[in-house]
């Protein structure tokens, strides 16, 4: 039952002790505060980290050309490793459970893409299809490459945005016209965006059909780089292995050897960077909850103070028939309104400074390299809450029980 009277007794305590009231609630304002801007620092980390994955294939491999560390098999090291279209051929037939295997190479350097008098000079891919389901590029406009280009060597283009854009301009629909490139002429079908923390950077390339790029620009069964994605359920690092003996069997380089292939296992990756943030959450909590408890620790003292001052009017009402329930509410109350007010003030704080932080590099554009979108998840904002609540009534239990203690004739008697 709300009892009015309790109510302006408690704001009448907190108005004659304003200084004293505002230092122990600004020690838990701080407290959820610091907790509330450490968890949403801590995400905007990891999304950044995570963004860097784009929207690729999460399971996704990359194996490129290396250099043999190893003597093998009556081999030296120092060997290089070239990949040709019968490695593609014999891990489709001896891996099993790979979702996809995509080719891709590029002209070495950065060539001049010519459109009339507009030209570039921007990374020039060959890939399959397949390539862009584990790579993570987003049509614009026209289609992205289809299997039939790359069985018929079309010379087509598909073109990133930030190419499309300074060879067409904003005037001209580049789908169906066409660029030239070291004097061949590839027809525009398509433009594409890029994700992640090199979206900019990704989207300054343009990709030709994986065979057409073999023929016209002289690299005959060779492959620079194959891209593989396991089938659901299928570790990457089990594909890893896989692959590895068999390129190791056809290129006779041992299986040890760590430089013999470049490999760039995305999930491994990804499981290195859940694993770091698991701990860095894990320090935020420890920490935050460990500012807290100082700030609830100062109220359950202040508590203490304010019933030690309070003991003859305390004795009066218990003397006058206050029941022991009566006296120790009165203090949970004051010690609960104390820490949940400060306490959700801190929490706004720090949701409004993050909101803040997250709107400015929103509406400037910026692109930090490791940081995105700090946020607090709506299940830590009602957590904490919940805790804060039970945190005062915590701190103010001792006193209360103290107070519901103390005898009237006693107390009557204290100064």
């Amino acid at each position: 039952m709300f009892d009015l009277d309790k109510w302006q007794e408690i704001l009448g305590t907190m108005r004659k002790n304003k200084l004293r009231t505002f230092l122990t609630a600004f020690g838990v304002f701080w407290g959820i505060f610091m907790l509330v801007l450490l968890l949403g620092v801590g995400k905007g980390l990891e999304n950044g980290i995570f963004n860097r994955f784009g929207d690729g294939a999460k399971n996704s491999i990359f194996i490129s050309n290396g250099r043999t560390s190893l003597a093998h098999q009556g081999l030296a090291p120092g060997r290089e490793i070239n990949f040709t279209n019968d490695d593609i051929a014999a891990i489709e037939r001896e891996v099993n459970n790979l979702k996809i295997i995509a080719p891709r190479n590029r002209l070495f350097g950065e060539f001049t893409i010519n459109y009339q008098k507009q030209n570039g000079s921007y990374q020039v891919f060959g890939a399959t299809d397949q390539f862009f389901k584990l790579n993570g590029e987003k049509l614009n406009k026209g289609r992205l490459l289809n299997p039939n280009d790359d069985r018929e060597k079309r010379k087509v283009i598909v073109l990133g945005e930030t190419v499309k854009n300074v060879l067409f301009g904003d005037s001209v629909n580049a789908v169906g016209e066409y660029v030239n490139i070291k004097g061949i002429y590839f027809k525009v079908v398509g433009i594409f965006n890029a994700t992640g923390n090199n979206k900019g950077r990704r989207e300054e390339r343009a990709y030709i059909p994986f065979t057409t790029l073999q023929t016209a620009f002289n690299q005959p069964n060779k492959v620079q780089m194959l891209a593989l994605v396991a089938q659901d359920g299928i570790p990457a690092d089990e594909i890893e292995k896989r692959v590895r003996k068999v390129l190791a069997t056809r290129h006779k380089f041992s299986e040890e050897d760590p430089l013999a292939l470049d490999v760039n296992n995305n999930e491994r990756e990804l499981k290195q960077f859940n694993g770091l943030f698991s701990g860095i959450r894990t320090f935020v909590w420890i920490v935050g909850i460990g500012t807290l408890i100082a700030g609830i620790v100062g109220v359950s003292n202040i508590m203490l103070i304010i019933v030690k001052e309070r003991t003859r009017e305390i004795g009066v009402r218990k003397a006058l028939g206050a029941t022991p329930f009566s006296v120790v509410s009165l203090i949970l109350q004051e010690s609960i309104v104390i820490t949940a007010f400060s306490g959700y003030l801190g929490l706004l704080a720090g949701a409004g400074l993050l909101d803040g932080i997250r709107y400015l590099l929103e509406s400037s554009g910026a692109e930090l390299p490791f940081f995105a979108r700090p946020e607090v998840d709506v299940e830590v904002a009602i957590a904490a809450t919940v805790v804060l609540v039970i945190s005062g009534a915590i701190a103010g239990l001792v006193p209360a029980l103290k107070a519901a203690n103390i005898k009237p004739i006693e107390a009557l008697r204290a100064d």
